[in-house]
């Protein structure tokens, strides 16, 4: 009887650090998304997959040369002045 008295509040400290592991957990996202992870194993081409070094080279080789509007071509300007070649 008397292993009570020390069973029946380590049991109370050990809920009360449960309800708080689940309300950080909550807090922080950690239940955010619980279908994509199931999703995401059916694609081959996963980002995540990837090392950081694997995705900036296919950002680079994926995104366009920038556009600059100053520059013209050759074609287009003779367009516009209604010359022709």
């Amino acid at each position: 009887m008397s292993i009570l008295y020390l069973l029946i509040p380590l049991s109370l400290i050990l809920l009360s650090l449960a309800v708080w592991a689940f309300f950080w957990a909550v807090k922080n996202d950690q239940f955010d998304d619980l279908e994509g992870p199931a999703h995401r194993i059916l694609f081959d081409d996963d980002e995540n997959d990837l090392s950081p070094a694997a995705r900036q080279r296919r950002a680079q080789d994926n995104a366009e040369p920038p556009h600059n509007p100053d520059e013209h071509d050759d074609d287009e300007s003779n367009d516009r002045q209604g010359g022709t070649r």
